[in-house]
């Protein structure tokens, strides 16, 4: 798998020493209160595995299916939410893990569900990356991993039609992997 990468960005020990940052953040500003974690599934759940074992304070945690790119490498405009609908949040505080912010869709989405339909308290939001670039939404990110440029990556939970997301780096993706340029690789 290494080989369908261009480079590799950010290496294990960096990304979970970032964590441990982000966890004591997180854990200093809702210390007291009621919080849920909602982690948009699938790419969230390696942040949310590694991420949650260092925030300490009692929390629930739901998941939510929640999805804008469908297999490609762009967004198709609509967001998705899974079949289970939202979780129980009704009076508490959440915090939204996601594994990027790219167009802003799919976090503004269920960030506005959690708070119109769901009844949460207060909203936050948690990506392992933001990539520098114009959203089709505005919503930034209240906590934030790491910034990137306008690049394809993988890794960490990040996929590319629903592979790679088990290593434990996050890599950009060389172009001829993602135009199946390459034997046995790209999109079936």
């Amino acid at each position: 798998m290494r080989d369908d990468l261009e480079r590799i960005l950010f290496h294990e020990t960096t990304i979970l020493a970032r964590l441990d940052e982000l966890a004591e953040q997180i854990t200093r500003d809702h210390l007291g209160k009621e919080l849920s974690v909602v982690v948009i599934l699938h790419g969230g759940m390696v942040l949310m595995a590694d991420l949650l074992r260092r925030v300490h304070m009692p929390l629930w945690i739901e998941t939510l299916t929640a999805s804008s790119y469908h297999g490609g490498t762009a967004s198709k405009g609509v967001v998705d939410l899974g079949p289970d609908g939202l979780p129980d949040v009704k009076g508490r505080h959440v915090l939204i893990l996601d594994d990027i912010l790219d167009t802003g869709l799919t976090l503004a989405t269920v960030k506005k569900q959690l708070i119109e339909s769901g009844g949460a308290e207060g909203v936050r939001t948690c990506v392992l990356l933001r990539k520098k670039k114009e959203r089709a939404v505005r919503i930034g990110a209240d906590y934030v991993g790491f910034e990137i440029g306008d690049e394809f990556v993988v890794g960490y939970g990040l996929d590319f039609a629903g592979r790679y997301r088990n290593l434990p780096f996050i890599g950009v993706l060389k172009d001829e992997v993602i135009r199946g340029e390459l034997p046995g690789k790209g999109v079936e």
